[in-house]
């Protein structure tokens, strides 16, 4: 009977105990995807929360960046926020804290997320690293295009710099086609073949702008 009751009992203590269950997933009511004008995405249109630092001016960075990312993006305003957290603080720690230098490159990263339309998408991807991205040089954030342009532009001057030219003169008869005054300074250079007509290079004395003419 003892040994009976004996083995009832190591029977019992054998038993596995009931594990605890999984904690349940919390349910998220984020879109995969922004539905809305991307071009119009801002942190103040979308009620997401900037004050993560506890220092207003950091805050306030913060909800630029998320605003410079989010401009024609399809990100969620979580990820965004949390890219936006992680770009403001690489600048914090990389220029040292909340001084002019570091409030100056936030600005000049919001500018060149709102130019450059590859460049929101590459630091989201994770393809710029944050601490990449607040270091990069001005001719770094340039996108292929603009860049693309600058190279043409340079080559132009190179050309211009080769072929002889006749000297400035002004001109009433040429309109700037910024400031539609009529204080133009041209010279002309052979720059294509010599049976063709010459390339007229205008600069307007008013406002600075430059452009050339091709006759056919």
């Amino acid at each position: 009977m003892q040994a009976q009751q004996a083995l009832k009992k190591a029977k019992v203590s054998e038993s596995p105990k009931p594990t605890s269950s999984p904690a349940p997933t919390l349910p998220t009511n984020e879109p995969k995807s922004f539905k809305g004008d991307k071009a119009k995405r801002k942190w103040e249109n979308e009620g997401v929360d900037t004050k993560r630092t506890g220092t207003p001016s950091r805050d306030a960075c913060i909800g630029l960046l998320y605003n410079g990312l989010a401009f024609m993006s399809e990100e969620s305003s979580t990820v965004l926020i949390i890219k936006a957290m992680e770009v403001e603080k690489a600048a914090f720690e990389s220029l040292k804290g909340d001084n002019p230098e570091y409030r100056a490159k936030i600005r000049s990263l919001f500018q060149n997320l709102k130019v450059n339309k590859e460049l929101g998408p590459r630091v989201m991807s994770g393809s710029i690293s944050a601490d990449k991205f607040v270091t990069m040089t001005h001719e770094e954030l340039k996108s292929s295009q603009q860049k693309e342009e600058d190279k043409k532009l340079n080559l132009e001057n190179m050309k211009k710099a080769q072929v002889p030219m006749q000297q400035k003169s002004i001109s009433d008869q040429l309109q700037c086609g910024k400031c539609q005054q009529k204080k133009v300074s041209y010279s002309q250079a052979q720059t294509r073949s010599a049976d063709e007509p010459m390339t007229t290079f205008c600069e307007c004395t008013v406002c600075g702008n430059r452009w050339k003419v091709c006759y056919a």
